[in-house]
């Protein structure tokens, strides 16, 4: 796999996973059927995938080479952008009007 396919590989798992946590109603993909999950578990869902799929980056990094060091404005950087990507999965959740 070339280092481009494994970018855009990263980016769409990091797409997908950003917005599970609005369209799954199940507790980290898990957990029993709920009728309407809290913003807080949606939350602590979306923390817990960007480890996730930073994990992924991680060992996709070590596999191409050496790991380049990472400080605090890497991690600024990939959680908003993250939060970024999560953003039609929460317009689809709490902003559209559903009719009933």
């Amino acid at each position: 796999m070339s280092t481009s396919s494994q970018i855009v590989a990263l980016l769409l798992l990091a797409l997908v996973a950003a917005n599970v946590p609005f369209i799954n109603q199940r507790v980290f993909l898990l957990g029993p059927q709920r009728l309407s999950k809290p913003l807080a578990w949606r939350l602590a869902e979306l923390v817990v995938l960007y480890f996730v799929v930073g994990g992924v980056g991680l060992a996709m990094e070590n596999h191409a080479g050496q790991i380049a060091p990472q400080d605090w404005e890497f991690y600024a950087v990939t959680g908003t952008m993250f939060l970024t990507l999560a953003f039609p999965g929460f317009v689809y959740r709490y902003l559209m009007h559903r009719k009933h």
